[in-house]
């Protein structure tokens, strides 16, 4: 994929006194007194805006946060606290400006946040108006937002047509890396895991993945649903029944292949779901009529360990289990490990897999980490995001 870069930029001297435009991720999750719970995002910002103001650059950054009703800016709505959190991190002034479409006066080596950019009316339906009026105020444009890549949006999509010059921050360019490494070139054999609750939401990417990857690991209320396809009972466990074909129809493309989704041989069960339920491990033929299958079994866990030991790129989004609580964790502690330990390049994302890296301690451990939730699915999924699709045309010429 061929993208101007931030980095080329500022190697070829290009933006000392100039105006750069930073669309930035910096939707973070606050609690009900408005103080940030969780700053993942805002840091993995810091290298681009330090890059940009160590060049010489006049320096701008927006995002969205949060849902605000364009056009009505409402307090809740303010990317205030993330102003002042960027000004411990980064060790200085940071200035909140609203209203900026019609101008911004910033100069050279100075850094200005300006407000929520979702506030903005025609933000979410990429306005053309809108989109020229940011374009208008910078020299460069730079997308450094994976989180919001899939959405084509004033602010991600529409400034990058219009800007004198439009590039990939380091936080996207290492996205685009690491994506082409794992899913475009990518080291066999290839395993995915893919889990979750519905086997609905991501149909798509599992047909997509069945075309490419050498083993497909399913898990969670996903992997229910293959085990109905092969004709074992789950009892009260969550599942699609009415997707029992597709799941066939996804098991018989990979043996085509001479590939495979293994099925869990052994599961943890409990009458309840809950923190204080009992869990009892059972064979994949004993679940019985009221059982919630909760994660899978040690031993489901030891053979998908072992096809992760002897893979070339891991792709991993989802747990395999209800891994919060402690008695239903043991499947996604286990895999977790066996993707630290394997010298296999693993690209990781999605919420529930960061917090289970988290969780494990594994975060040096994993070849790229993805900061892109729906975004990084899409990925998967096979589909060209509307931020790459732009900046590849914009370097085209």
């Amino acid at each position: 994929m061929k993208v101007l870069r931030f980095s080329d930029l500022i190697q070829q001297g290009r933006v000392a006194g100039q105006r750069v435009f930073i669309r930035a991720d910096l939707n973070v999750p606050q609690d009900d007194a408005g103080r940030i719970t969780e700053d993942t995002r805002i840091r993995a910002s810091i290298p681009c805006i330090e890059m940009a103001l160590a060049a010489g650059a006049a320096v701008m950054v927006t995002s969205h946060l949060g849902r605000p009703t364009e056009g009505e800016f409402k307090a809740e709505d303010s990317l205030a606290p993330v102003a002042r959190r960027l000004a411990e991190l980064l060790g200085r002034k940071v200035p909140l400006l609203q209203d900026w479409t019609g101008g911004v006066e910033v100069a050279p080596g100075e850094l200005v946040l300006l407000e929520n950019c979702r506030v903005n009316k025609g933000e979410k339906k990429n306005d053309e108006t809108l989109a020229r009026k940011m374009a208008a105020l910078c020299d460069i444009f730079v997308h450094d937002a994976f989180g919001t890549a899939h959405r084509a949006e004033a602010s991600t999509y529409g400034i990058a047509q219009f800007a004198k010059v439009a590039c990939a921050g380091p936080l996207l360019a290492a996205e685009i890396d690491a994506i082409t490494k794992a899913l475009k070139s990518p080291k066999r054999p290839l395993v995915a895991i893919v889990a979750g609750s519905k086997v609905s939401t991501k149909l798509s990417i599992l047909k997509s993945l069945a075309a490419n990857v050498d083993q497909l690991i399913v898990g969670g209320g996903i992997a229910n649903t293959f085990m109905l396809a092969v004709g074992l009972s789950i009892g009260k466990s969550l599942a699609e029944p009415d997707l029992v074909d597709e799941a066939r129809a996804i098991i018989d493309m990979m043996k085509a292949r001479g590939a495979a989704v293994p099925i869990p041989i052994d599961v943890v069960v409990a009458d309840e779901f809950s923190a204080i339920a009992r869990a009892n491990k059972v064979t994949a033929t004993e679940v019985r009529p009221d059982d919630l299958i909760l994660d899978i079994g040690p031993r489901t866990a030891a053979e998908l360990a072992g096809i992760i030991a002897r893979a070339g790129t891991v792709v991993w989004n989802g747990p395999m289990g209800v891994f919060e609580y402690d008695q239903f964790a043991g499947g996604t502690r286990t895999l977790a490990a066996a993707i630290a330990h394997s010298p296999a390049f693993s690209i990781a994302g999605g919420g529930d897999t960061l917090a289970a890296i988290a969780k494990y301690g594994i975060e040096k451990d994993i070849g790229y980490i993805s900061t892109g939730g729906g975004a990084f699915l899409e990925v998967l999924e096979g589909k060209t995001l509307p931020a790459f699709e732009i900046l590849e045309q914009r370097a085209a010429g």
